[in-house]
C-alpha cells in the first residue's frame, strides 16, 4: 500500500532537504560546546582558579623593595645644643628593605591547598556544563527529527484525502453518489491541509530552537540528518546510577568542593597559629646643614652607609574574634556545599530513575504502536474496499483513516520518547 511505504520513509528519517547545509547530531553537539555561553563562562571561571592557584604559590616568595627619599625644613629647628635656631636643613636618603615569611602560621601551605582543589572542582564544572549542553542539544535534536516525521504523517493523511477526493469526484460525474459527498471530502481535504500547515510550522521552529541553541548567526540552509537505524539497549537504572556516582562531572565537582570547603576550614583556623617573618635593610644617606662644615655628598654616602637584619615573631592573644568568626563561616560554608552534594545525588537518580521508567514506557508503547499501526493499516484497507463497494458510509470511511493516523503519530511519538529516554541513560553511564 501506498501510505504503509511512504511510512516506512518517514519513520526511517530519510525526508530531508537535499541541498541544506546538513548538521550531525555530534557536529551540533561540537559546535554547541564550542559555542555556548556557559561553557565559556565557567572556562573563565577555571583560568581565574589558575591565577588564584599562582597567587597562593607567590606567598611564599619574599618582598623587596627600594626606596629614596629627599627632604628639606626651614625656619627654627632644634639643634644639638637642645636650643632652636634658624637654619635650613636637607637631607637624601636611599635603601632596599628584604622581608621573607619563614612561617605564616600554615596559612600558606593550606591556601595552597585550598587553591589547587578549587581548580579542580573549576574545571569539573566545566565539564559539567558540556555535559548540560550535550543533552540539550541531543533533545531538541530529536524533537526537531520528531516534527519533522509528524509532517511527514500530516502529509500521508493529506495525500489520502486528495486520492479520495478525486475518487469521489469520478464518482459524481458517473452520477453514482451525491453531491453532499464530494463536499465532505473537500472539507477534509482543507482540514488536512491545515494539519500540514501547521506540521511544517511546528518543524521549522523546532529546527529554530536549535539553530538558537548552537547560536548560529545564519540559519539559512540549515538542516539535520537522521540518527542511524537501531535502539540503543535499555540500561538497568541501578548500574547507571552507579557509573554516573564514579563518572558524573557534576558529583565529582561537588565532592570536590566539599574537600576544598574542608581546606577553607584550616585555611581560616591558622589565624590562631603564630607566624615567624625575616627582614633585612640596608641604606645611606646624606644630611646637611647650613651654616656648617658639611661632608661631601659621595663622603657621607660612603660613611652612612648601614646593614640590620631582623626577626619578627607574631603570636595571636586577641583579635576581636576575628579568627574565630572566620572558622565559623568557613563550617557553615563546609555544611552548605555538603547539603548542595547531596541534593545533586539525589537530583542526579531522580532524573536516571525517571529516565528509566519513561524508556521503558516508550518501549512498550512503540511496541504496541507498531502493531496498532499494522493493525489500522489492515483496517483502513479493509475499509476502503467496503467504502469502494458501497457497503460502508463516509463516516465509517473517515473514522478508519483517522484511527490509521494516530496511529502513525502515536508511533513515532513513542519512538523519538524511547529514543530520548534511552540516549540520556546512556549518556549518564558513559560519563
Amino acid at each position: 500500500m501506498k501510505a504503509t511505504l511512504t511510512l516506512a520513509l518517514c519513520l526511517a528519517g530519510a525526508c530531508f532537504a537535499a541541498d541544506a547545509t546538513v548538521w550531525s547530531l555530534d557536529s551540533c553537539v561540537a559546535y554547541a560546546i564550542e559555542n555556548n555561553i556557559d561553557v565559556r563562562r565557567q572556562r573563565l571561571n577555571a583560568m581565574q582558579g589558575e591565577l588564584e592557584v599562582t597567587e597562593a604559590k607567590d606567598r611564599f616568595l619574599p618582598n623587596l623593595s627600594g626606596y629614596a627619599s629627599q627632604s628639606f625644613n626651614f625656619g627654627r629647628g632644634l639643634t644639638a645644643d637642645n636650643t632652636y635656631a634658624n637654619r635650613n636643613t636637607s637631607s637624601f636618603s636611599v635603601g632596599a628593605q628584604l622581608s621573607l615569611p619563614l612561617f605564616q602560621g600554615l596559612r600558606a601551605v593550606r591556601g595552597l591547598k585550598y587553591s589547587r582543589t578549587a581548580l579542580s572542582a573549576m574545571l569539573e564544572r566545566v565539564e559539567e556544563a558540556k555535559d548540560n549542553v550535550t543533552l540539550n542539544v541531543i533533545s531538541q535534536y530529536l524533537q526537531a527529527l520528531y516534527a519533522r516525521e509528524i509532517l511527514q504523517v500530516a502529509r500521508i493523511q493529506l495525500d489520502i484525502s486528495k486520492n479520495e477526493m478525486e475518487r469521489r469526484n469520478a464518482l459524481l460525474e458517473a452520477g453514482k453518489i451525491a453531491e453532499l459527498d464530494i463536499y465532505e471530502a473537500r472539507a477534509q481535504v482543507s482540514r488536512d491541509e491545515l494539519s500540514v500547515v501547521n506540521a511544517a510550522n511546528d518543524s521549522t521552529v523546532a529546527l529554530l530552537d536549535l539553530v538558537q541553541m548552537l547560536n548560529l548567526t545564519d540559519a539559512d540552509g540549515f538542516d539535520i540528518e537522521p540518527l542511524a537505524d537501531g535502539m540503543m539497549p535499555l540500561l538497568s537504572p541501578d548500574e547507571v546510577f552507579a557509573n554516573a556516582m564514579r563518572n558524573n562531572h557534576g558529583i565529582r565537582a561537588g565532592r570536590i568542593e566539599a574537600e576544598a570547603a574542608e581546606h577553607n576550614v584550616l585555611v581560616a583556623r591558622s589565624g590562631y597559629i603564630p607566624t615567624l617573618s625575616f627582614s633585612a635593610g640596608i641604606g645611606t644617606n646624606y644630611y646637611k646643614t647650613s651654616g656648617f662644615t658639611n661632608e661631601g655628598f659621595g663622603m657621607q654616602m660612603r660613611h652612612n652607609f648601614a646593614k640590620s637584619i631582623g626577626f619578627s615573631l607574631s603570636v595571636p592573644v586577641f583579635d576581636a574574634f576575628s579568627t574565630r568568626n572566620s572558622v565559623r563561616r568557613a563550617r557553615l560554608q563546609q555544611a552548605s556545599v555538603a547539603l548542595q552534594l547531596d541534593d545533586a545525588r539525589m537530583t542526579l537518580h531522580k532524573a536516571i530513575t525517571q529516565a528509566y521508567t519513561q524508556a521503558l514506557g516508550a518501549h512498550k508503547k512503540l511496541d504496541a504502536s507498531r502493531q496498532t499501526v499494522e493493525s489500522t493499516a489492515a483496517a483502513f484497507d479493509a475499509m476502503q474496499v467496503k467504502y469502494d463497494n458501497g457497503r460502508a458510509n463516509a463516516t465509517e470511511y473517515e473514522k478508519a483513516k483517522s484511527d490509521y493516523a494516530s496511529a502513525l503519530a502515536e508511533a513515532v511519538q513513542a519512538k523519538y520518547e524511547a529514543i530520548l529516554r534511552t540516549r540520556i541513560l546512556n549518556f549518564y553511564n558513559k560519563q
